[in-house]
């Protein structure tokens, strides 16, 4: 073999080998998600219905927004999650609380896991993941990592890294209950 078809294959590898380790940081994207006392993300996003939606007037019109990331729409465990943010909704609505469950799904996969559920709150189809960067949300395979974030004149007060599932606005209430 000749030193250019040598030199030929050696930048074929190497190319593939870029490309490999690119596509493998970004299935395992990890950002630093924010933490208590960080001002909360001033981002725009995309609701079930397609209307954009600014959460920093929601922040500002709000005692408290809750924030809420999950994987898929319509799982098992984001259904969990999602109910049991309905079956408390009274009580969130009395405690002054906001509410935004936020995934990459489509509008139209968000709108359904609304409908088929009775979701009374509002959920962010965002197929951009600006809301779930702003956020510092880590993903895996470009599914966004379980957690919740609740928001208090414009700050995090409360960030849960490992978000329940069945028990999600227990651990919200008890937050606003010890404020």
């Amino acid at each position: 073999m000749s030193l250019v078809g040598y030199d030929s294959a050696f930048m074929k590898i190497c190319s593939i080998l870029v490309l490999i380790s690119f596509l493998t940081m970004s299935l395992f994207a990890k950002a630093e998600p924010l933490v208590v006392g960080d001002a909360a993300p001033l981002v725009t996003g995309i609701t079930e219905t397609g209307a954009s939606l600014a959460l920093g007037d929601v922040y500002a019109a709000q005692t408290y927004t809750l924030v809420y990331f999950y994987p898929k729409a319509d799982t098992p465990g984001c259904t969990a999650q999602g109910c049991s943010i309905r079956d408390a909704y009274e009580d969130l609505l009395k405690a002054g609380v906001a509410i935004f469950g936020v995934s990459n799904d489509t509008s139209a996969a968000q709108t359904a896991f609304k409908e088929k559920f009775h979701l009374p709150f509002t959920l962010i189809a965002d197929k951009e993941k600006t809301v779930i960067e702003a956020f510092g949300v880590p993903t895996t395979f470009g599914l966004a990592k379980r957690q919740a974030f609740l928001i208090k004149a414009g700050k995090i007060i409360w960030a849960d890294y490992k978000a329940s599932t069945s028990a999600q606005a227990a651990d919200v209430l008890k937050v606003i209950a010890g404020e």
